[in-house]
Protein backbone atom coordinates (compact mmCIF):
# COMPACT_ATOMS: atom_id res chain seq x y z
CA UNK A 1 0.00 0.00 0.00
CA UNK A 2 2.98 2.41 0.55
CA UNK A 3 4.02 2.07 -2.68
CA UNK A 4 0.39 2.67 -4.23
CA UNK A 5 0.58 5.93 -1.89
CA UNK A 6 3.80 6.84 -3.15
CA UNK A 7 2.74 6.64 -6.97
CA UNK A 8 -0.71 8.25 -6.16
CA UNK A 9 1.33 11.34 -4.55
CA UNK A 10 3.34 11.77 -7.21
CA UNK A 11 0.47 11.77 -9.83
CA UNK A 12 -1.45 14.13 -7.57
CA UNK A 13 1.78 16.62 -7.10
CA UNK A 14 2.44 16.73 -10.69
CA UNK A 15 -1.10 17.15 -11.95
CA UNK A 16 -1.55 19.87 -9.61
CA UNK A 17 2.31 22.12 -10.04
CA UNK A 18 1.67 21.02 -14.04
CA UNK A 19 -1.60 22.85 -14.51
CA UNK A 20 -2.78 25.82 -16.28
CA UNK A 21 -5.25 26.41 -13.46
CA UNK A 22 -3.70 24.56 -10.01
CA UNK A 23 -6.58 26.11 -7.82
CA UNK A 24 -9.41 24.23 -9.61
CA UNK A 25 -7.17 20.92 -10.01
CA UNK A 26 -6.57 21.04 -6.10
CA UNK A 27 -10.28 21.66 -6.08
CA UNK A 28 -10.82 18.76 -8.19
CA UNK A 29 -8.93 15.92 -6.49
CA UNK A 30 -10.27 17.38 -2.62
CA UNK A 31 -13.76 16.87 -4.34
CA UNK A 32 -12.57 13.69 -5.37
CA UNK A 33 -11.33 12.53 -1.97
CA UNK A 34 -14.87 14.02 -0.46
CA UNK A 35 -12.79 16.46 1.66
CA UNK A 36 -14.07 19.52 3.09
CA UNK A 37 -12.35 22.61 2.97
CA UNK A 38 -12.90 22.94 6.63
CA UNK A 39 -11.35 19.27 6.91
CA UNK A 40 -8.83 20.02 4.45
CA UNK A 41 -7.65 23.19 6.57
CA UNK A 42 -7.67 21.71 10.20
CA UNK A 43 -5.38 18.85 8.62
CA UNK A 44 -3.25 21.64 7.91
CA UNK A 45 -3.05 23.68 10.42
CA UNK A 46 -4.22 27.03 8.33
CA UNK A 47 -7.92 28.78 7.87
CA UNK A 48 -10.55 27.15 5.71
CA UNK A 49 -10.10 30.64 3.76
CA UNK A 50 -6.72 29.48 2.84
CA UNK A 51 -7.52 26.63 1.23
CA UNK A 52 -10.11 28.69 -0.92
CA UNK A 53 -7.96 31.46 -1.92
CA UNK A 54 -5.95 28.92 -3.04
CA UNK A 55 -8.59 26.92 -5.42
CA UNK A 56 -10.34 30.55 -6.17
CA UNK A 57 -6.66 31.50 -7.66
CA UNK A 58 -7.03 34.45 -4.55
CA UNK A 59 -3.65 33.47 -4.29
CA UNK A 60 -1.26 33.36 -6.43
CA UNK A 61 -0.35 29.73 -7.60
CA UNK A 62 1.21 27.57 -4.47
CA UNK A 63 4.62 26.37 -4.26
CA UNK A 64 5.74 22.82 -4.44
CA UNK A 65 6.20 23.05 -0.26
CA UNK A 66 2.10 23.89 0.11
CA UNK A 67 1.49 21.24 -2.64
CA UNK A 68 3.32 18.78 -1.41
CA UNK A 69 1.60 19.06 2.09
CA UNK A 70 -1.70 19.60 0.88
CA UNK A 71 -1.08 16.22 -1.02
CA UNK A 72 -0.18 14.56 2.04
CA UNK A 73 -2.97 16.04 4.08
CA UNK A 74 -5.35 14.26 1.45
CA UNK A 75 -4.16 10.91 1.94
CA UNK A 76 -3.62 11.27 5.65
CA UNK A 77 -7.38 11.84 5.62
CA UNK A 78 -8.17 8.92 3.30
CA UNK A 79 -6.29 6.79 5.57
CA UNK A 80 -7.57 7.56 8.96
CA UNK A 81 -11.16 7.07 7.00
CA UNK A 82 -10.04 3.37 6.28
CA UNK A 83 -8.06 4.01 2.88
CA UNK A 84 -10.98 3.70 0.06
CA UNK A 85 -9.32 6.07 -2.28
CA UNK A 86 -6.07 4.48 -1.61
CA UNK A 87 -7.12 0.84 -2.48
CA UNK A 88 -9.07 1.69 -4.80
CA UNK A 89 -5.97 3.10 -6.82
CA UNK A 90 -3.81 0.06 -5.31
CA UNK A 91 -6.22 -2.11 -6.96
CA UNK A 92 -5.89 -0.40 -10.36
CA UNK A 93 -2.05 -0.28 -10.21
CA UNK A 94 -1.68 -3.85 -9.09
CA UNK A 95 -4.09 -4.99 -12.36
CA UNK A 96 -1.26 -2.97 -14.30
CA UNK A 97 -2.98 -0.03 -15.80
CA UNK A 98 -2.59 3.15 -15.29
CA UNK A 99 -5.18 5.39 -13.04
CA UNK A 100 -6.38 7.37 -16.06
CA UNK A 101 -7.46 4.60 -17.60
CA UNK A 102 -8.97 2.56 -15.28
CA UNK A 103 -10.85 4.35 -12.46
CA UNK A 104 -11.88 1.34 -10.18
CA UNK A 105 -10.73 -2.45 -10.62
CA UNK A 106 -12.59 -5.04 -7.86
CA UNK A 107 -13.98 -8.51 -7.08
CA UNK A 108 -16.46 -8.96 -4.89
CA UNK A 109 -16.26 -11.27 -2.00
CA UNK A 110 -19.79 -12.93 -2.83
CA UNK A 111 -22.04 -12.71 -6.03
CA UNK A 112 -23.76 -8.92 -6.04
CA UNK A 113 -27.43 -9.19 -7.65
CA UNK A 114 -27.19 -7.25 -11.25
CA UNK A 115 -30.35 -5.21 -10.06
CA UNK A 116 -28.11 -4.31 -6.74
CA UNK A 117 -25.14 -3.25 -9.14
CA UNK A 118 -26.98 -1.03 -11.47
CA UNK A 119 -28.92 0.77 -8.71
CA UNK A 120 -25.13 1.75 -7.03
CA UNK A 121 -24.71 3.27 -11.13
CA UNK A 122 -28.31 5.04 -11.20
CA UNK A 123 -28.24 3.05 -14.41
CA UNK A 124 -31.09 2.04 -16.86
CA UNK A 125 -31.67 -1.33 -18.46
CA UNK A 126 -32.04 -1.43 -22.00
CA UNK A 127 -31.21 -4.95 -22.94
CA UNK A 128 -31.60 -8.29 -20.35
CA UNK A 129 -28.88 -10.49 -20.18
CA UNK A 130 -28.24 -14.24 -19.52
CA UNK A 131 -26.47 -13.26 -15.92
CA UNK A 132 -28.57 -11.91 -13.46
CA UNK A 133 -25.43 -11.34 -10.97
CA UNK A 134 -22.00 -9.96 -11.11
CA UNK A 135 -18.72 -11.22 -9.14
CA UNK A 136 -16.88 -7.74 -9.97
CA UNK A 137 -16.65 -4.69 -11.55
CA UNK A 138 -14.24 -2.29 -14.07
CA UNK A 139 -14.33 1.07 -14.34
CA UNK A 140 -13.02 2.54 -17.40
CA UNK A 141 -12.23 5.74 -19.23
CA UNK A 142 -13.50 4.24 -22.86
CA UNK A 143 -11.82 6.99 -24.72
CA UNK A 144 -8.16 5.72 -23.36
CA UNK A 145 -8.90 2.43 -23.17
CA UNK A 146 -9.58 1.91 -26.92
CA UNK A 147 -6.90 4.65 -27.72
CA UNK A 148 -3.89 3.08 -25.56
CA UNK A 149 -4.77 -0.83 -25.19
CA UNK A 150 -3.78 -3.79 -26.95
CA UNK A 151 -6.76 -6.55 -27.30
CA UNK A 152 -3.90 -8.40 -24.65
CA UNK A 153 -4.33 -5.42 -22.38
CA UNK A 154 -8.12 -5.03 -22.90
CA UNK A 155 -8.68 -8.59 -21.81
CA UNK A 156 -6.88 -7.75 -18.62
CA UNK A 157 -9.80 -5.36 -17.75
CA UNK A 158 -11.90 -8.33 -16.65
CA UNK A 159 -9.61 -8.73 -13.52
CA UNK A 160 -10.12 -12.33 -11.70
CA UNK A 161 -13.44 -13.06 -13.39
CA UNK A 162 -15.23 -11.93 -16.69
CA UNK A 163 -18.45 -12.40 -14.62
CA UNK A 164 -18.03 -8.79 -14.17
CA UNK A 165 -19.56 -5.59 -15.17
CA UNK A 166 -17.77 -3.52 -17.47
CA UNK A 167 -18.62 0.52 -16.77
CA UNK A 168 -17.38 2.96 -19.98
CA UNK A 169 -17.23 6.38 -19.02
CA UNK A 170 -16.99 9.01 -21.27
CA UNK A 171 -19.54 7.72 -24.10
CA UNK A 172 -21.39 9.16 -26.37
CA UNK A 173 -23.14 6.87 -28.56
CA UNK A 174 -21.65 3.44 -27.23
CA UNK A 175 -20.64 2.04 -30.48
CA UNK A 176 -16.69 1.72 -29.91
CA UNK A 177 -16.63 0.25 -26.80
CA UNK A 178 -19.44 -2.52 -27.99
CA UNK A 179 -17.55 -3.40 -31.16
CA UNK A 180 -14.41 -3.29 -29.40
CA UNK A 181 -15.97 -6.21 -26.80
CA UNK A 182 -16.67 -8.17 -29.78
CA UNK A 183 -13.30 -8.81 -30.21
CA UNK A 184 -12.71 -10.17 -26.86
CA UNK A 185 -14.23 -13.98 -25.91
CA UNK A 186 -15.72 -14.45 -23.58
CA UNK A 187 -18.04 -11.71 -22.77
CA UNK A 188 -18.44 -9.70 -19.75
CA UNK A 189 -21.56 -10.14 -17.88
CA UNK A 190 -23.32 -6.72 -17.91
CA UNK A 191 -21.68 -3.74 -19.46
CA UNK A 192 -22.83 0.09 -18.45
CA UNK A 193 -22.51 2.99 -21.30
CA UNK A 194 -22.06 6.10 -18.50
CA UNK A 195 -22.96 9.66 -19.72
CA UNK A 196 -25.40 8.92 -22.28
CA UNK A 197 -29.04 9.13 -22.69
CA UNK A 198 -30.82 6.62 -23.63
CA UNK A 199 -32.34 8.35 -26.84
CA UNK A 200 -28.06 9.03 -27.82
CA UNK A 201 -27.57 5.38 -27.82
CA UNK A 202 -25.58 4.02 -30.94
CA UNK A 203 -28.79 1.97 -32.92
CA UNK A 204 -27.21 -1.49 -33.36
CA UNK A 205 -25.67 -1.18 -29.47
CA UNK A 206 -29.08 -3.45 -27.77
CA UNK A 207 -28.70 -5.97 -30.93
CA UNK A 208 -25.03 -6.52 -30.25
CA UNK A 209 -25.85 -7.08 -26.82
CA UNK A 210 -28.28 -9.40 -27.69
CA UNK A 211 -25.90 -11.59 -29.62
CA UNK A 212 -23.93 -11.96 -26.99
CA UNK A 213 -26.36 -12.66 -24.21
CA UNK A 214 -25.02 -9.28 -22.63
CA UNK A 215 -26.84 -6.85 -20.20
CA UNK A 216 -26.75 -3.35 -21.15
CA UNK A 217 -27.72 -0.40 -19.40
CA UNK A 218 -26.82 3.29 -19.19
CA UNK A 219 -26.16 5.63 -16.72
CA UNK A 220 -25.69 9.49 -16.72
CA UNK A 221 -25.50 9.97 -13.18
CA UNK A 222 -22.14 11.62 -11.57
CA UNK A 223 -19.25 9.30 -11.47
CA UNK A 224 -17.80 10.48 -8.08
CA UNK A 225 -21.09 9.33 -6.25
CA UNK A 226 -21.32 6.15 -8.40
CA UNK A 227 -18.19 5.07 -7.50
CA UNK A 228 -18.54 5.81 -3.82
CA UNK A 229 -21.80 3.72 -3.59
CA UNK A 230 -20.03 1.10 -5.70
CA UNK A 231 -17.51 0.56 -2.61
CA UNK A 232 -20.39 -0.46 -0.54
CA UNK A 233 -21.21 -3.46 -2.67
Amino acid sequence: MSDAREELSRRIAGEITLSDDPGATLRKWRTDFDVSQTELADQLGVSSSVVSDYESGRRESPGIGVVRRTVEGLLDIDERRGGGRLRQHARVLSAGFESDIVHDLREYSTAVPLSEFYEAMGATEIVRGDHDHVNGHTVIDSIQAITRLSSEEFYRLYGQSTNRALVFTRVTRGESPLVALRVVSPTPNAVVLHGIEDGDLWDHAADLARVDGVSLATSNRDLDDCLADLQAL
